[in-house]
């Protein structure tokens, strides 16, 4: 098939207006894509917990382990008199 056959088709099929959809797939398609967006919203209320928990839980401990502070020395230094 040419490029004008194939635009010509095309032509046709957009003019042909959109086509009729039974009623019980439009109530299938309201319904599964309520649950698909309730899926969605519950997956990312759920990442988004677990962000803030990783967050709670790494400040927790960077306050206790205070990895900034260097740790004591295991040697003493020897004394020079």
């Amino acid at each position: 098939m040419n490029q004008p056959r194939r635009e010509a088709a095309v032509r046709q099929i957009l003019e042909g207006g959109p086509a009729s959809v039974p009623p019980e797939l439009y109530a299938d398609a309201v319904r599964r894509g309520g649950r698909m967006l309730r899926r969605r919203r519950a997956a990312r209320r759920l990442m988004w917990l677990l962000l803030f928990a990783a967050t709670v839980a790494f400040v927790v401990w960077a306050l206790v382990a205070q990895p900034w502070v260097e740790p004591p020395s295991e040697t003493t230094p020897p004394l020079d008199w």
